[in-house]
């Protein structure tokens, strides 16, 4: 049977305790003080923030600053930014974390499970030693990642915010 450690903070925001805002990722963007901004790197049409709630150490989204509802609503060069910014994002997670590979993509639509309309790529680092002792032992997973200190340390990688 597989047991489960979970993050509280992340169980009250599935279970609906949400800052109420009419879009996350919108008041990531404003700087809302009622939001955690973990702000890594912003262009004039992206921000790249690290993933409050990630699935590994290094987990971020990039997202456009305007609000995008639908991937076919990027112009051509939002989406060749888009682009750049994974890229960028890429060697930056190599050279902070050293994983061992990713997992890209965007949860689009309520049948995709995305929880956010705001149209938001993520970047997830993956480990070989994913799988560690509690896992074989007990069947549970820990994310040992304080995203405070993953964003600083990524943020020391990429050139200064813009305000």
């Amino acid at each position: 049977m597989r047991r489960y450690l979970f993050n509280t903070e992340k169980i009250k925001y599935v279970k609906g305790k949400k800052p109420k805002v009419d879009c996350i990722l919108c008041a990531i963007r404003d700087r809302n003080p009622g939001v955690t901004v973990l702000e890594v790197f912003r262009t004039a049409r992206f921000i790249v923030s690290v993933n409050l709630y990630p699935f590994n150490p290094g987990h971020v989204m990039v997202f456009p600053v305007r609000h995008v509802e639908s991937f076919t609503d990027f112009t051509d060069d939002e989406a060749l930014e888009m682009h750049h910014l994974t890229t960028k994002m890429i060697d930056a997670l190599n050279d902070e974390f050293h994983p061992s590979g990713f997992n890209i993509g965007c949860n689009l639509g309520n049948g995709s499970g995305a929880s956010i309309a705001h149209v938001h790529q993520h970047i997830v680092p993956r480990y070989d030693n994913e799988v560690g002792f509690l896992d074989v032992l007990s069947g549970t997973r820990v994310v040992v990642s304080d995203p405070v200190d993953v964003m600083e340390r990524l943020k020391k990688r990429l050139s200064p915010v813009q305000p």
